[in-house]
């Protein structure tokens, strides 16, 4: 059923090409339209149900404080040399404009007075005041409403305003805080380039043919522009993380071009038959088109898993990606088959090898092959068919050492440390990278994750000066500003600041033992209560958050990937091998991130400015994009071994063969996708470095260790087993889509 659609959808398609070209073009116009008419701003809401952190923000906002918006600080330091503030009037004059011309800009609620408490005198210099012990540098706190009432051009504003004083002032001026990082552009414009560029060249090398290269990308671009335009629609909605294009970016990109690349290997495949260009673009995507179809609603299902971890970001997050995965199925089915009916023979030619094409009719296209090629091709077929018949010959070995491989991989995984990279690791060109560490100079790592504890002290009005004294007293406490109470609520809220940063694994254990012990031994057993709030508060809840669902996630984007195997390959043991190989080529994946971002093992061929904790929520969000990934590859390569099995009987034949003709073009898919992800791991942002090496490692072991050796060596040493299925379960499972029928598509 579904091959009848996908055949009359590509036919259609090939046959009225310029037809359907156009309707992508306008789809694509119309998406950009909308998105620039009623689209959002992309913004990182870490708003969780039922973590602490959360309930002090509620009390903060009961309170009024407006402790519960955005903020930016503006760090300054006097250009001449080793003067302070305390030895320098001009410094101390500018310092008062800055201040006051910052305190003018839209939308700020107010802002600290260094200057003012200067010219006060007295012990204003301490930890958490506005200037540093020695007077040489000094902050001005920016406080803005919630990020709902904001824009991108706040945060404009104040970089102009910083620029144009940097001009006028006698003063170094750097800027950051929670603005910056809720409205800067994510990095990702020259990687999408670069990874396009690399996929190009990748897609030459394969096809040999410049036409056949440019199709995939072609494809990709539009689906790109479609499935982003799109993404920023649904941000006039509701709020989507900023990490969310980049991230579609990099599976767009990956899964569109390796679609592209399935049906278009396989079109070839059917034009060297002679086939009708028309006609073979037909039969590529009712044939190829049936696993792309299948591995594109794995990728969706998989992401989709991501509900499950009742972590809200999360879940906008995977919706959003999901959508531009979607859009690349789709146009794999209707844009690419439209494509390849308009180039007509030239996707014939590959290069040198073909240049004999020499006529086309709308029945018959006649070809003049060169020996030298095909011998070539054979060749090539023949090295993939010994290394798999070499395999197969000592299944044991290779299945134990690829296996111990990946396992010694996967061992710093026993380390893996969740948190999310401070201003710290950013690169020292950008300003928050520099004011971050100005602040740390003059005041101290915890100045820049300050804690915010928000208490009700309802029937005990001493709560508070208990709360001061006691956390003050807590050894990873370095001060406690005065306390602010609200009168209209009682609410009263301590700014506190630890003696570590923020992605200090010592400063996750401040905020732990503060709920656990310090809290409850100051508020006793009244009716007050208090919570622990703040950035770093909250971004420890998230991550423990995600580590406590992280199980159930897992369990579930097993369960789903299991039952659509077993549907498709009907078979007990091919989808529990299939998920069992995956998870430790995911694993070797987290293991390799964590040397490279933790240990800091070859950080600094990619950029790393200084070792990183691994961001909360990304392992989370790469299990279920890999592991939708991975099954791409499985189906691919495991219905080609099915057809030959179905074909011929024999098991051992099956899996040389299929696992052969499979080779080379899984190769290819892979390569693109490294290239893509890695272009990725080069980016400014830590978080992205992440997405782009962990997403490369793991489909680059996918796609060699895994499907090269331990698919055809396990599958070796099963047997006839592979394909056991009970009887009474056969009656009961559904027939599915691909593989089932002796044909799969794959090329």
């Amino acid at each position: 059923m579904l091959s009848k659609a996908l055949l009359r959808l590509g036919t259609g398609a090939a046959r009225r090409p310029w037809r359907v070209i156009a309707a992508w073009l306008v789809a694509a116009a119309l998406a950009v339209l909308a998105a620039v008419a009623f689209g959002g701003r992309n913004a990182d809401s870490m708003t969780v149900p039922g973590l602490d952190s959360q309930r002090a923000a509620q009390l903060i906002e009961r309170a009024g404080t407006g402790q519960e918006g955005m903020t930016a600080q503006v760090v300054v330091t006097p250009l001449d040399g080793g003067a302070t503030f305390f030895d320098h009037d001009g410094a101390r004059a500018a310092l008062a404009r800055l201040q006051t011309e910052v305190e003018r800009l839209p939308h700020v609620l107010g802002t600290s007075d260094p200057a003012g408490a200067l010219d006060a005198g007295g012990d204003t210099a301490v930890r958490g005041g506005p200037v540093s012990l020695d007077g040489r540098i000094a902050v001005v706190r920016v406080q803005y409403p919630d990020q709902s009432r904001l824009s991108a051009e706040d945060l404009d504003a104040l970089v102009d305003l910083g620029d144009r004083l940097r001009a006028e002032l006698p003063l170094r001026i750097e800027m950051g805080g929670s603005l910056f990082y809720a409205f800067s552009e994510p990095d990702g414009g020259a990687s999408e380039l670069i990874g396009l560029l690399a996929a190009a060249a990748i897609l030459f090398l394969a096809f040999g043919s410049l036409v056949a290269a440019a199709l995939p990308i072609g494809m990709a671009v539009f689906g790109l522009t479609v499935g982003i335009a799109t993404m920023t629609v649904l941000a006039g909605v509701t709020d989507v993380p900023t990490f969310a294009p980049v991230l579609g970016s990099m599976v767009g990109l990956g899964v569109g071009i390796d679609y592209a690349l399935f049906v278009l290997a396989r079109h070839r495949e059917y034009l060297a038959r002679g086939l009708d260009p028309r006609e073979a673009a037909g039969r590529a995507v009712a044939t190829a088109g049936r696993p792309v179809v299948f591995a594109g609603g794995t990728v969706v299902v998989s992401i989709l898993g991501l509900a499950v971890a009742d972590v809200p970001f999360m879940t906008v997050g995977g919706f959003a990606v999901s959508i531009v995965v979607l859009t690349m199925v789709a146009a794999s089915v209707t844009l690419l088959p439209a494509f390849l009916g308009a180039a007509g023979p030239r996707l014939a030619r590959a290069g040198r090898i073909d240049r004999a094409l020499r006529s086309w009719k709308p029945g018959r296209l006649a070809l003049r092959r060169d020996p030298a090629a095909g011998a070539a091709r054979a060749a090539r077929a023949a090295g993939w068919r010994r290394w798999i018949g070499h395999v197969g010959r000592h299944p044991v070995p290779y299945a134990v050492g690829a296996a111990g491989l990946l396992l010694t991989a996967a061992l710093p995984v026993l380390g893996l440390r969740v948190g999310l990279p401070d201003d710290g690791s950013l690169p020292p060109s950008r300003t928050e990278r520099r004011a971050y560490d100005l602040v740390a100079e003059g005041f101290g790592p915890g100045t820049n994750g300050p804690l915010v504890i928000a208490a009700d002290p309802t029937g005990d009005p001493g709560v508070v000066d208990r709360l001061v004294a006691t956390v003050a007293a807590d050894p990873g406490i370095a001060s406690v500003a005065p306390p602010h109470i609200d009168r209209a609520t009682g609410i009263a809220t301590l700014v506190v600041f630890p003696t570590t940063g923020p992605q200090d694994r010592a400063t996750a254990d401040t905020v732990a033992r503060l709920r656990s012990d310090v809290l409850p031994t100051a508020i006793g057993p009244g009716p007050a209560r208090a919570h622990v709030g703040g950035a770093a508060a909250s971004l420890s809840d998230v991550g423990r958050r995600t580590s406590q669902r992280l199980p159930v996630v897992v369990a579930a984007v097993l369960a789903v990937s299991f039952l659509l195997l077993m549907l498709v390959f009907r078979s007990v043991l091919v989808p529990l091998k299939a998920v069992l190989l995956n998870l430790l080529s995911i694993g070797a994946a987290y293991g390799i991130m964590v040397a490279v971002f933790q240990w800091g093992w070859g950080g600094s061929l990619i950029g790393l400015e200084a070792t990183v904790p691994i961001v909360s929520f990304i392992p989370m969000f790469l299990f279920a994009i890999l592991f939708g990934l991975s099954m791409d590859y499985e189906v691919f390569l495991l219905s080609r071994v099915r057809e030959e099995y179905l074909r011929t009987g024999d098991n051992g034949t099956a899996i040389v063969e299929g696992v052969s003709r499979t080779a080379r073009i899984i190769t290819s898919a892979a390569l693109v996708m490294v290239a893509v992800f890695l272009s990725f791991a080069v980016t400014e942002d830590p978080s992205t470095k992440m997405f782009g090496l962990g997403l490369a490692t793991a489909i680059l072991i996918d796609a060699t260790v895994v499907r090269m050796v331990l698919v055809p060596a396990t599958m070796t040493l099963l047997g006839r087993a592979n394909w056991w299925l009970p009887k009474w379960l056969d009656r009961i499972l559904p027939r599915g889509p691909v593989g089932t029928d002796g044909t799969d598509g794959t090329g």
